[in-house]
Formats: structure tokens, C-alpha cells, sequence
């Protein structure tokens, strides 16, 4: 029955049920404390005309006359009908009656216990006597000695006590009446309030909507995170907490702490536009857009997509491209040597041919072994190869320490962290220039070096180029720019070091990153204190 009941009729049901239990409490508590008050009032009542009865000079004296009921009788009617009480009851202390609202019971005993007022002590309760049950005050008269010589009795029957609150009980339950009907108003319109709140929608159908809305965001492949009008993480799904590599409970937590500074710095910005970010060592595609309901603005909700992948495929994609360059150089002067070497066998000059072939070599520089034989490291040695020719076709020298020494770790780590070094240095010394690497090793420990001729990298500089975004190169590159140096330093912190830039011998620019991955070193700042020269 209750199942079936929309959510509107459940919601008015039960509050209407709360008001009429309040009201019903409510009532009953007024009712007993309207009775209280009623009977309160009747004993101050009876208790001020008993002390008044016990007290009056005429009753007192009239004690020693023969016949006290003559005197004290109608003293008695006339206060009891002045004072509005149901009766005067004077006593000696025996306990005979001196007065009574029905004469002939003078002068006999009392139907109930006079025993407490004649000890000296007042007493207040109902008792049934002969005129019914009802609340009474009993007081102790004394003679001018201080010896008790009877007892005061005034008394009002509990029916009159039920008459009295019978007649505030309309007014009472009007109030009651028209607090249940402010209730039931009060039930109505909270009840249409909370249905139109939640649009309408019963409990089933929003239990469909969140279990609809929690599929959706937890299995796209992209990441969101929803930022509340008070900058608190409100959502983030599954993609968001890896890409941003959270921690299980970030909801309420300040966006800033979780999201980063870049992250923080898009989502205080306003723009709704794509912007390629560094976090940690991820490329991440955000844009960030204002969440509005009904008209209000909400909250932010930045959109996440991993560009890593493809970052990574862009810059391998310029390495094949520039070993296919230097392949195609390799081919076009072996080429060139062939013709020469023909035309001296055509000539007949055998031995100019032999002599010219001694002085070509046996082959290009990528399949040489002419790099330092300590770097073991494949990728490493095909990197700084590639590279080595590539930097001839331009006319640069790239020189690599013949002592240098590097091991496999089973990262590419090193292959990072040389690639943009090394690609850095080549634009930046243009043709005619000169790049030196040098890598040492030993331990767990491990520095590259790459310095060059060029311009070198200014003072002021030094720290800042290891920010994200910012380069001195095209920034329509495809890979987008100025994340080269940013990744190299968040590398190098990762490995439990550091990276620097300073001065080259060569009066150019020097970088330094050092790999530390068997100590828990704190992160060093890249200073030119830092460098190894």
C-alpha cells in the first residue's frame, strides 16, 4: 500500500501524521497544566479564607460562649459565600462541628480525620466527606495562649474543580484545532515543495538516474572532476583519480590540493578553451567549463583526456623521422663514394680506388661503434647516435664523453631525460655549434650532463625554464611546446633528484640532472649550487 503511494502523497502522510502526534501531546500536556492552574488557584483560595476563618477574633472568642454554633455559624455561611468555596467547617478539638452548610450536622464529629489540623499541622488534599468528594484545606485555631483549641475546614468539590475546566476546554481545543489545520497547510506545502525540488521524480526513478549517472562517469575514458560554488571537490570518476593520481577520498577536499597548481590556475582562469597541461609526468588535454542549473551558476567542471600517449608518439615519431634523415644522408654519400670509386676502377687507377676506400671507412656513424662502450643501454646508444648524425647533417658536433658510463635500468627514464636535453641544445647552437653529453655513474647513482656553445640560458631564467609552457620554440608545434625540461625535472624528482641549468664551459648553457633512485632524498632545488660541473 505504502509502496504504491507516490513519493508527494508519502511525504504529506507523514508529516501530517507528526502534527497530529504533536498536536495530540500537546493537548494533553495544556489540558493537565490548565488543571493544575485551576487547582493551584482553589487551594490559594481555600488556604488564605482557613488562615482568615482560624484567625478572626469573633470565632476565636466565640469558643468560651455556651453555644459557639450561634456565633460561628453564620459567620461561617457569609464567608463561604463571599469567598465563593463550598464550605466553612469549624471545629473544636474534639472534632465536633461548630458549623456546617448543613445545620443538622452541627454538633456532631466529623466524617473524616481532623487528627493532623489538631497536631498543629496544616493539610491539604481530597477527601470524601458528607458533601462529596472534594479538595480541602484543614488549619489549627489557636486560643490567645497558643493552645489549639479546634480547626478551620474550607473545602470546594472536585466536581466544581471539573466544571471550571470543562469550561476553558473549547477555547483550548479550538487552539488545538486550528494548530492542526497550520499543520496539515504546513504538510501540503512542504510535501509540493520537496517533489517540485526534485523535479517530480519518485525514489525508483532518481535511484535509476544516480545508478545511469555513476555507470556513465566511472566507464567513460575520460576524466571528470566537478568543483562546487565553494571550490571543494564535489566528483571525480575513475579516469580523473588516475590521471590525477588521487587519493580514495577527495570529496569536500579544497580543489586546489588535489587538482594542482596548473589544474587550479585553469579552473580560476574562466576560459572554457582546450589547454595542454603537466601533471606529474602526464600531458593532459583540460578544459574547464561552468556548471549551471536552472540559471545558477554552481560550480566547474574541468574535462581530462590523456594526451601522454600521443605526446610520447609525436616525439617518436621525430625520432624516426630523424633517423630516416640520417639514413638518407647516409645513402646519399655512400651514393657519392660508389660513383667516385667506379670511375677510379673505370680509369684504372686501382690503387687510388683502394686507397680512397681505406680512407671512406667501413661504414655511417648510426651503425658505428664510435660511442663510449660504458653505455650499455640500448635505447640510450641508439638515442645519442641518431642524434650524433643528425647533428652532422646540420653541421653541428654532438661529442659524447668516451668515459661515460650508463647501465639498463628497465625505464626510459634516461632516454627522456637525454632526448630533450640533447634535442635543447642542438637548436639552440645552430650550425657550426658544438653539444657535449657526459654521463657518470656509480652506485645507484647516476648524472647526465649536456652542455653546449650557444647562447646560454639567463640568470633569471634558470629556475623558471623548468616551469610548464614555457619555450622559446613555435608553440603550433604538433606536441605542443614548453613541456621538454618541465617533464625532465619532474623525472628527475621522481628519481629522488634534481635538474639544474648553469654556465658552460663554452660559455653557453649547461644542464645538469642527476638520478638518485637508492636514497630517499629530499627533492633538491635546481640551483647553480646544484650543478656538476
Amino acid at each position: 500500500m505504502i509502496q504504491s503511494m507516490s513519493l508527494r502523497t508519502q511525504l504529506f502522510f507523514l508529516q501530517l501524521l507528526i502534527v497530529l502526534i504533536v498536536v495530540l501531546v500537546a493537548g494533553s500536556v495544556a489540558v493537565r497544566v490548565q488543571e493544575k492552574q485551576i487547582r493551584s488557584a482553589y487551594e490559594a483560595r481555600m488556604v488564605t479564607v482557613a488562615q482568615s476563618v482560624a484567625e478572626l477574633p469573633a470565632i476565636v472568642q466565640a469558643f468560651d460562649d455556651p453555644d459557639p454554633s450561634a456565633t460561628i455559624q453564620p459567620i461561617a455561611e457569609l464567608i463561604a459565600e463571599a469567598t465563593n468555596v463550598t464550605y466553612v467547617v469549624v471545629t473544636d478539638d474534639a472534632g465536633i462541628r461548630y458549623s456546617h452548610p448543613n445545620p443538622a450536622l452541627i454538633g456532631k464529629p466529623t466524617s473524616t480525620d481532623p487528627s493532623i489540623a489538631l497536631s498543629g499541622r496544616p493539610y491539604v488534599g481530597t477527601q470524601t466527606g458528607t458533601l462529596g468528594e472534594s479538595w480541602r484545606v484543614k488549619l489549627p485555631i489557636y486560643d490567645g495562649g497558643g493552645t489549639i483549641i479546634g480547626m478551620a475546614s474550607v473545602g470546594i468539590l472536585e466536581a466544581t474543580l471539573t466544571t471550571d475546566l470543562r469550561e476553558v476546554l473549547p477555547e483550548l481545543l479550538l487552539w488545538l484545532v486550528g494548530a492542526a489545520l497550520v499543520g496539515t497547510a504546513g504538510a501540503i506545502y512542504v510535501s509540493r515543495l520537496a517533489w517540485r525540488r526534485i523535479y517530480r521524480l519518485e525514489p525508483e526513478q532518481i535511484a535509476a538516474l544516480l545508478e545511469t549517472r555513476d555507470a556513465m562517469l566511472h566507464g567513460i575514458g575520460e576524466g571528470v572532476a566537478a568543483i562546487d560554488a565553494s571550490a571543494n571537490i564535489a566528483l571525480l570518476n575513475d579516469e580523473a583519480r588516475r590521471l590525477l593520481a588521487a587519493p580514495g577520498d577527495v570529496v569536500g577536499r579544497p580543489a586546489a590540493a588535489v587538482l594542482g597548481v596548473d589544474l587550479a590556475r585553469l579552473l580560476k582562469s574562466g576560459s572554457d578553451a582546450d589547454e595542454t597541461i603537466l601533471v606529474g609526468e602526464r600531458v593532459l588535454l583540460a578544459r574547464a567549463s561552468d556548471a549551471v542549473v536552472d540559471g545558477r551558476l554552481v560550480g566547474r567542471v574541468i574535462i581530462l583526456r590523456d594526451r601522454t600517449e600521443l605526446h610520447q608518439l609525436l616525439s617518436d615519431l621525430d625520432g624516426a623521422r630523424d633517423v630516416t634523415a640520417a639514413l638518407r644522408a647516409q645513402a646519399h654519400e655512400f651514393s657519392n663514394k660508389m660513383h667516385v670509386i667506379s670511375g677510379l676502377v673505370e680509369l684504372g687507377r686501382i690503387e687510388q680506388a683502394v686507397d680512397f676506400i681505406s680512407r671512406s671507412g667501413h661504414g655511417g656513424s648510426v651503425i658505428s661503434g664510435g660511442l663510449a662502450p660504458g653505455i650499455t643501454d640500448p635505447d640510450v646508444a641508439s638515442l645519442l647516435m641518431a642524434k650524433s648524425t643528425i647533428s652532422a647533417e646540420k653541421g653541428i658536433t654532438l661529442v659524447v664523453d668516451a668515459d661515460s658510463v650508463l647501465a639498463p635500468d628497465g625505464t626510459t627514464d634516461s632516454v627522456t631525460v637525454l632526448g630533450n636535453l640533447v634535442d635543447n641544445a642542438i637548436d639552440a647552437v645552430g650550425s657550426g655549434g658544438r653539444v657535449h653529453v657526459s654521463i657518470r655513474s656509480w652506485r645507484e647513482q647516476i648524472d647526465f650532463t649536456v652542455s653546449d656553445d650557444g647562447p646560454g640560458v639567463a640568470e633569471a631564467d634558470r629556475l623558471r625554464i623548468f616551469q610548464p609552457g614555457l619555450s622559446s620554440k613555435d608553440a603550433t608545434h604538433p606536441g605542443g611546446r614548453g613541456f621538454g625540461l618541465a617533464l625532465v625535472s619532474r623525472v628527475a624528482r621522481r628519481r629522488h633528484g634534481f635538474a639544474c641549468a648553469g654556465d658552460s664551459a663554452d660559455n653557453g648553457a649547461e644542464f645538469t640532472v642527476r638520478f638518485d633512485s637508492a636514497l630517499d632524498l629530499p627533492v633538491r632545488p635546481p640551483t647553480q649550487e646544484n650543478s656538476l660541473r
